[in-house]
């Protein structure tokens, strides 16, 4: 709370007046020199890289396409998520580098980063690919193994004698 320091301040205080500091961030378009947003998705131990520009809708992960990478139609169905919710499906051409981790959670860390660079190249798109909440990071991660124990939580086998 600021102290009021003059009758004007007290005025915009009593009057509900909207101070410039507490206002809601405004969102811009955030391009590097070629024309590309960029951002970075993360799930488990994966970590993506994602590139967007306008295109045609062709997907490359790792230098090579989506087909041949995610293998699996249910990892490329998590892929193209973000895009289907904002209806921009062949809009877009979009490159991948991503690392560590399994399949399932490279997928994961795509769609992560895929809906961070459409909020970075169209920030009006951000409400709606918040409310499906992919804009948050999945914080899961695998627990750590306990000594004393077979596995993180896995006690050994008792045995009274």
């Amino acid at each position: 709370m600021a102290t009021l320091q003059s009758l004007a301040d007290l005025n915009r205080a009593n009057t509900g007046a909207v101070d410039p500091a507490n206002e809601a961030p405004v969102h811009v378009q955030k391009l590097d020199a070629q024309g590309r947003a960029y951002a970075t998705g993360k799930r488990k131990d994966a970590v993506a890289r994602v590139w967007i520009k306008p295109g045609s809708g062709k997907v490359v992960v790792n230098k090579r396409p989506v087909e041949t990478y995610f293998a699996r139609p249910v990892l490329r169905m998590i892929l193209r998520q973000p895009l289907e919710i904002v209806g921009r499906v062949d809009q877009y051409d979009i490159t991948v580098t991503v690392a560590g981790g399994g399949l399932s959670g490279q997928a994961g860390a795509v769609r992560h980063g895929l809906s961070k660079a459409l909020t970075y190249y169209e920030p009006e798109l951000r409400g709606p690919l918040k409310r499906e909440g992919f804009l948050t990071r999945d914080a899961r991660v695998v627990e750590r193994k306990k000594y004393g124990r077979a596995k993180a939580r896995r006690s050994f086998q008792f045995s009274k004698r």
